[in-house]
């Protein structure tokens, strides 16, 4: 952990959406006008899950959101905290004294309109702000966001995600919904029809799209990316279980990737995944749906 001062951005960024950008956009700004950090304070699970014992779904990982922050963003460190005892029963006013300033190194802090914290969320961005001036603390509360009169919300874009509507999706969180997971070994099905896939398996609570078949780009950890055919769901013509996967067809590759991480970035949707009577069919409409994400993506060049 840096003993830098820094500018921190508090919020639990769920998805890193438009509105999670404006504060990141205002928390790297003030942090280059001072000559310190910008950095992230959220919370590893979701309070709300911890509170009730209720699983919350989630748009991203903790470690997707972190990726997203720092690399859509520019924020040097995201400080990512286990929503504990401690925190669950730490007032506001020591969140912000003995956590935020003494542990962290505040010297700046940059909220949401509407983000609440401390014991039973007592602290306020009104009260926040206050609290700043009277430490000498510099302070920023961002105004919603809204895209078309809608306000850009997690909660919103959890629900486009679920049924599938990735591409208005997109329009909220300003870039692709995201998935990255280890490679794990498949039924090898795709290598026997000439189409090899690697195979997903989504962390818990974690959302991916509504069962179907999308248009997705593969980035490997090296920075190389591919077009892709991706598969949501339980794989009907080729499986009679009921494990959901995320099965991707990478376009014009030729490797084995088991037991490595990859992102899956998901663009539009193209189909319900359906039973077909044979491999030879399946096998025909997965070709179709390559040639359709090679035109997406020649369209976007």
């Amino acid at each position: 952990m840096s003993i830098q001062p820094k500018v921190i951005a508090l919020g639990f960024f769920d998805g890193v959406h438009l509105g999670h950008g404006a504060l990141l956009r205002r928390t790297v700004e003030e942090a280059k006008r001072r000559g310190v950090r910008s950095a992230v304070f959220t919370w590893a699970q979701p309070p709300k899950e911890v509170v009730t014992g209720v699983p919350v779904p989630l748009i991203n990982s903790p470690e997707d959101r972190a990726w997203l922050a720092k690399s859509l963003y520019g924020i040097d460190e995201v400080i990512m905290v286990p929503f504990n005892k401690e925190m669950m029963t730490t007032s506001w006013e020591d969140f912000v004294t003995e956590i935020l300033i003494k542990r962290y190194h505040a010297v700046h802090l940059v909220a949401g309109h509407d983000h609440r914290f401390g014991h039973k969320n007592q602290g306020t961005p009104e009260l926040l702000k206050s609290k700043c001036a009277e430490l000498g603390l510099g302070c920023d509360i961002i105004p919603e966001v809204t895209v078309g009169g809608i306000t850009v919300s997690s909660t919103y874009i959890r629900r486009l995600v679920s049924l599938g509507q990735v591409e208005r999706a997109m329009e909220y969180l300003g870039h692709p919904h995201i998935l990255t997971q280890t490679v794990r070994h498949g039924r090898r099905i795709g290598h026997t029809i000439g189409i090899p896939t690697v195979n997903l398996v989504p962390p818990p609570h974690v959302l991916v799209p509504g069962d179907g078949v999308y248009i997705a780009r593969v980035c490997l950890m090296d920075g190389s990316s591919y077009a892709a055919v991706t598969n949501v769901g339980t794989r009907p013509t080729v499986n009679n279980g009921s494990d959901l996967t995320v099965e991707s067809w990478m376009l014009d590759f030729d490797g084995d990737l088991y037991g490595q991480s990859i992102r899956v970035e998901f663009y539009k949707r193209l189909r319900d995944e359906i039973r077909f009577d044979s491999l030879d069919a399946l096998k025909a409409e997965i070709r179709r749906n390559a040639d359709d994400a090679r035109a997406y993506f020649a369209s976007k060049a």
